[in-house]
């Protein structure tokens, strides 16, 4: 099964240039790249984004912490395109299970990707959440995990697995930390990985031999201890 790629930014500059390139079929942003970027205005940035990808998938992330605020803000997210994705976090700051945003948004027939999902327990609680016939994101944060010393793979397995039945939902590879990331989302039948652009760039020179990595690196070496003028 193919497993899609979606580039994980907020830079207007970079999703022009990453919206030509065909390996990219998508584009997750969230409160966070929104910053980074230097959104001051959050409706008007998510806009001119729109301007640039104006057919691929894009995520963007309500910032509410109460349910009811959660449901209003994915409401006019919705109208900003066809092809937008209301991001819903699964929990709010206290750990409260969104359910009831989950619940309405999808019942209006509102695409989501609910994010920051972390164990198949949370994927299952989604899917008794859901119908079967909206478009689903299950976003799980496998970087993230990682980092924490916790093998992330068992999770997402499981909820590929639960998923299996919902011909509407994706389960989504988040938090990339390496281009080999890829491989392995590929391998378990993720359907859609998320990836920052240096990334992507990486996957894109995938196949290079053993013998080529060791002469380019030792020739990386040698050309900075060159530059460096040093000495022994």
């Amino acid at each position: 099964m193919k497993t899609k790629i979606f580039c994980d930014i907020a830079d207007l500059k970079l999703i022009k240039k990453f919206n030509k390139k065909k390996i990219v079929e998508g584009f997750t942003t969230n409160p966070s790249l929104m910053r980074k970027a230097g959104a001051k205005d959050y409706k008007f940035y998510s806009k001119k984004i729109l301007k640039i990808c104006k057919n691929k998938p894009i995520s963007f992330e309500v910032f509410a912490d109460n349910q009811k605020f959660m449901i209003e803000q994915g409401i006019k997210i919705n109208t900003w395109g066809k092809n937008v994705y209301v991001k819903v976090p699964v929990v709010n700051s206290k750990n409260k299970f969104s359910a009831k945003a989950i619940r309405e948004l999808n019942r209006k027939n509102i695409k989501l990707n609910v994010t920051a999902v972390y164990t198949a327990i949370q994927t299952k609680k989604i899917l008794n959440s859901i119908n079967n016939k909206t478009n689903v994101i299950i976003s799980i944060f496998a970087g993230r995990a990682g980092d924490t010393g916790k093998d992330p793979i068992p999770e997402i397995v499981k909820s590929i697995k639960l998923a299996k039945k919902f011909k509407n939902v994706k389960i989504l590879w988040a938090s990339v930390r390496e281009p080999y990331n890829y491989l392995q989302a590929k391998h378990l039948g993720c359907h859609i990985i998320t990836v920052p652009p240096k990334i992507i760039e990486k996957i894109e020179k995938f196949g290079k031999t053993f013998n080529q990595l060791t002469k380019e690196t030792v020739k990386t070496f040698l050309d900075d201890s060159r530059k460096s003028k040093f000495k022994i």
